[in-house]
């Protein structure tokens, strides 16, 4: 290490080992045409796997949500550091990605504008070789998957202190679309503005949620300034970048995109704020060993009919993880239910529970078994 003493720097410098560092970096370059090598090798045969589905692929897909979860898994089972397991999530998903571009470019559909999370969402899960297009609403989301133009969706379900998305759960009712995967974001919000200082920013824009999650820090900072919600923290984004006086609680990206600098980082008020977002397809996924499954269900009009559907679980020893309520729209006080559960449709007591709960319910639908989030 070197000394914090200025008249010693120019000393110790000399001293460096510059054999051992030429030494030291033809090992990194030699591991850098290993790496070059094996991922060229990796593309070749993600390509032959491409002429070995078939055009169209016979089954499964080119995107096979199971498949990833279970490379990640072991990659992160194998991964003894230096890199957090986080860290190295992230470069295979970009391998794996690029790889599957070689097959077949998807196209994912999301919640946009550009910038948003649910458009980070999506990079996260499939990484940078896709192709995206962004919708204004929910529901032109899941019209778009169902027509064919894109592959699959990105949407958000639920953030930890905010609670679900309504128009989320709503679009599932109708939606013949299954759920293929999840994908846990931690939420940083970025005050956004062309302004220098807290002071000069006259208004606060931004999604509903994210001026809920920042109320404290908004309360003590700028508690003067006007806050208006608007459709997407993107949008607030673009408004600031266009109208002086205005800050937008946005993301990192929304900045670069728009061009607006970080007057202050990380304004959410609990810092493990995290939002969940679904993978919508059309693709039942096989099992993974480690799952969940989504179910949506009314109950019949009888005195006790939640409690005995709700008994089933425990009969088949099987762990809710979310349950949540919605009105079916279909006549007053009348509910359906979104249950989370851990395991697989596949799996022998959750086939039998699903057996039980349909001679329980007025509506049983399945709407998907998909591997958990990977990191």
């Amino acid at each position: 290490m070197l000394s914090q003493n200025p008249n010693d720097v120019t000393e110790q410098i000399a001293m460096i080992d510059e054999d051992l560092l030429n030494k030291l970096r033809q090992k990194i370059d030699q591991v850098d045409d290993s790496l070059l090598t094996l991922i060229s090798e990796r593309g070749r045969l993600a390509q032959e796997v491409a002429k070995a589905k078939g055009e169209p692929p016979k089954q499964g897909g080119y995107y096979r949500p199971d498949r990833e979860a279970s490379i990640l898994r072991r990659i992160l089972e194998q991964n003894d550091g230096p890199l957090a397991d986080e860290e190295m999530a992230r470069l295979f998903r970009e391998i794996i990605s690029a790889c599957l571009a070689l097959e077949k470019p998807i196209k994912i559909a999301f919640l946009g504008p550009e910038g948003t999370f649910t458009q980070g969402a999506a990079l996260k899960h499939f990484g940078h070789s896709i192709q995206t297009e962004s919708f204004d609403a929910i529901d032109e989301v899941f019209r778009e998957v169902e027509a064919g133009g894109c592959d699959y969706g990105v949407v958000p379900v639920e953030n930890s202190i905010e609670g679900v998305i309504n128009h989320t759960l709503d679009s599932f009712v109708r939606s013949p679309l299954k759920i293929c995967g999840e994908v846990a974001l931690r939420i940083h919000h970025h005050l956004l503005t062309n302004e220098v200082d807290l002071v000069s920013c006259k208004k606060v824009i931004a999604h509903q949620q994210a001026l809920a999650q920042c109320r404290q820090w908004l309360n003590h900072n700028i508690p003067n300034s006007e806050r208006v919600a608007v459709s997407s923290n993107a949008e607030a984004a673009r408004q600031a970048a266009e109208v002086s006086g205005i800050a937008a609680i946005a993301s990192e990206s929304a900045a670069d995109l728009y061009g607006l600098k970080k007057l202050v980082s990380n304004i959410e008020d609990d810092s493990s704020n995290t939002t969940r977002f679904l993978i919508i397809g059309m693709d039942e996924v096989p099992a993974t060993g480690d799952d969940k499954t989504s179910l949506l269900f009314s109950t019949q009009n009888k005195p006790g009919a939640l409690f005995r559907t709700l008994a089933v679980f425990d009969q088949y020893h099987i762990s809710m993880v979310k349950i949540e309520s919605r009105p079916s729209r279909q006549e007053m006080w009348d509910y359906l239910f979104f249950v989370d559960i851990e395991g697989h449709a596949e799996n022998e007591n959750i086939s039998k529970a699903l057996g039980d709960l349909n001679d329980q319910t007025a509506m049983l639908k399945v709407l998907g078994s998909y591997p958990k989030a990977v990191l």
